[in-house]
């Protein structure tokens, strides 16, 4: 059992300010630095970092790619990643104050997915493979249908979340990882337990977990329902703490643990993440995690 990671690959460029530029506002900038970034780069070093041996699936430019190095350096399998002839995808990301963060992404490389990429990487997985998929890259509707077609685990971060995610194929999903922002748009709930039992009652066959940020994370599926409390902690930056999240969860999955200890596992992980600059920078090793008592 395997898990490739079909996803984005961006060049974060990270701002720090006092607060969210406001509309006709210039803000001066108290610091400065380039990151490793996209969700599906973030989550497939989440995901080697805690122990699990990932592919990634994706393209970038010719300038992004120590990108696809820096991947390497962490133990993603990159043979899936190819170079072609447009930018790399990349992010402005605000960090204020409060640690909390604004993203502005521009797709790039990231959205020139092909149906004959789709079926190159299908050709990699077995029935019984996972694969992570999340919104940042097109043809992410033909993946979902690929996936069912060909009994394969699909767990789906719909980030950045956009209206044309109601109209996947969204029945083919196994496990749905969102935010509260997410699970409102899915659901059109608010409250917490609300929003899970919505996509439960939406989507009966998958599994929802809910992150909840400083509240912790809730886990949904049929009659079981699981909440943990997140760890306090003084946040300096929360960019990429979600990605840490999904990453550690499914390496704590595919080892076979219960759904308890994947999540506490991935709970630890995030809040190692949030007291940390970056996002791919901020993730933290497995003996981080596990020497980190709640």
């Amino acid at each position: 059992m395997k898990i490739i990671n079909f996803g984005s690959i961006n060049i974060d460029h990270v701002y720090g300010v006092e607060h969210f530029v406001r509309p006709g506002e210039t803000l001066n900038s108290g610091s400065y630095a380039i990151f490793s970034g996209g969700k599906g780069a973030n989550q497939s070093i989440a995901l080697a970092l805690a122990g699990a041996k990932v592919m990634h699936a994706g393209k970038l430019g010719v300038d992004g790619l120590w990108l696809r190095d820096k991947l390497q350096g962490y133990g993603v399998d990159t043979g899936l990643i190819e170079q072609v002839g447009l930018p790399t995808g990349h992010a402005v990301i605000q960090v204020n104050a409060e640690g909390e963060n604004a993203i502005i992404i521009h797709g790039g490389a990231n959205k020139s997915i092909l149906d004959e990429d789709i079926e190159k990487v299908f050709t990699h997985f077995e029935r019984g493979d996972y694969l992570l998929l999340q919104n940042e890259i097109n043809a992410v509707d033909k993946i979902l249908q690929s996936s069912k077609a060909r009994g394969i685990n699909v767990v789906f971060n719909p980030a950045p979340m956009g209206n044309e995610v109601k109209d996947y194929p969204l029945e083919c999903v196994d496990i749905f990882i969102i935010n509260e922002t997410e699970g409102k748009a899915l659901t059109a709930e608010d409250d917490p337990q609300k929003i899970v039992s919505k996509m439960q009652s939406l989507y009966p066959k998958s599994k929802t977990i809910l992150t909840l940020g400083s509240r912790g994370v809730i886990y949904k599926e049929s009659n079981k329902n699981v909440q943990i409390e997140a760890i306090k902690v003084e946040a300096v930056d929360t960019t990429g703490a979600g990605d840490t999240f999904i990453g550690y969860f499914l390496a704590e999955l595919m080892q076979g643990k219960e759904i308890e200890m994947c999540l506490h596992s991935a709970v630890k992980a995030s809040a190692i993440s949030v007291t940390r600059r970056g996002a791919a920078d901020s993730i933290p090793m497995r003996e981080e995690v596990e020497s980190l008592t709640l």
